[in-house]
């Protein structure tokens, strides 16, 4: 009972049903230093372990750049914002760690039925409408900074192009002491 309270406490709601066998994208916050951003990651599911519970988790395998990638998600982390189930094949094992040595269409064997479902995080669209807004404050400030840096530079040309229209129109009654030696 304490446990089911907690799930609808906490929980995240109409999570799809993913299975081993099918594509995930899943999108999550990633922050580096101070700016956060939305990364998607797609793959296949490979195992599925402690089912939608609090400690659920799920591992999805991709090829990049011809490297296998894996990454764990855990199914109720508040940095998971969207998980998209866009494929789903009919498989036989509920761990599928064999496709890790399988190359190439191998992997595909299996046919595939096109089964596009999706959660996604009421606050998702807020946040990611609050990280643009902070993208383009950053871009304005940066705009304005430049700006200012271009002003001070002008200036700076401008006055030394004055102090030197000034000492050429000096110069000009004046021989060069060069000249008048030889």
């Amino acid at each position: 009972m304490i446990v089911q309270d907690l799930t609808k406490l906490f929980g995240k709601k109409n999570i799809p049903e993913i299975r081993p066998g099918d594509t995930v994208r899943v999108s999550f916050k990633v922050t580096e230093g101070s700016k956060t951003r939305i990364q998607n990651f797609e793959g296949i599911c490979l195992a599925k372990k402690h089912g939608n519970s609090l400690d659920g988790s799920f591992s999805l395998r991709k090829i990049s750049g011809g490297i296998g990638v894996e990454r764990t998600f855990p199914i109720h982390s508040p940095l998971v914002t969207k998980i998209e189930k866009i494929k789903s094949r009919k498989v036989h094992q509920a761990k599928l760690y064999f496709i890790r040595d399988l190359v190439g269409k191998k992997t595909k064997k299996v046919r595939e039925e096109k089964d596009y479902k999706m959660w996604e995080e009421a606050l998702t669209e807020e946040e990611i409408a609050k990280i643009e807004e902070e993208k383009r404050l950053a871009a304005e400030q940066k705009a304005a900074k430049k700006a200012k840096v271009q002003e001070e530079l002008d200036k700076k040309f401008a006055s030394a192009a004055a102090a030197h229209e000034q000492v050429a129109s000096g110069n000009e009654g004046q021989e060069d002491p060069k000249e008048t030696q030889s």
